[in-house]
């Protein structure tokens, strides 16, 4: 197992110097859900929110997540983003809303983080939008599913997983 980077010789937290890396493509692929009742999910697919379209409004939050991540996450590097795509489908079985979130740049560290934290702002957002009318949604499977690029080139997450 490799050591973990963001620590130092002397075990304290610090940025990990990536002077010295090649600028590359770097892409990140994250996933998520918010699980919900049928009523809520309904609601927001019929338009008839009063807050508006609730998923264009947790596409742009997904967004400007992503571009704000080093904001948010203590150690990561701000990174000049070159996109940042959120899907988010309404699912019925279970009623749910999965979201998708795509990260890329050309630079000398990953996206990863950039990825999952759009995916994590955009459904909580949707949970924003809908608590009065069901506080019991709950947010899960927020997990990376891909990432390319860099040293340690491609990782996709096994089908199993």
């Amino acid at each position: 197992m490799s050591k973990l980077t963001h620590f130092n010789s002397k075990g304290q937290a610090h940025m990990v110097d990536v002077g010295g890396k090649d600028s590359t493509h770097r892409a990140a692929i994250a996933e998520g859900r918010i699980h919900m009742q049928p009523a809520t999910l309904s609601l927001i697919r019929s338009g008839g929110h009063r807050k508006g379209d609730v998923l264009g409004i947790a596409r742009v939050a997904g967004i400007m997540a992503a571009k704000r991540t080093a904001d948010l996450i203590p150690l990561c590097h701000p990174l000049p983003l070159t996109k940042v795509e959120i899907d988010l489908d309404a699912e019925t079985d279970p009623p749910s809303v999965h979201c998708l979130a795509r990260a890329e740049t050309e630079g000398r560290t990953g996206v990863e983080m950039e990825a999952l934290c759009a995916v994590q702002v955009a459904l909580l957002t949707v949970y924003d939008m809908c608590k009065a009318v069901d506080r019991g949604m709950s947010l899960d499977q927020v997990r990376l599913l891909e990432k390319a690029g860099g040293k340690s080139g491609h990782w996709r997450r096994p089908s199993a997983d």
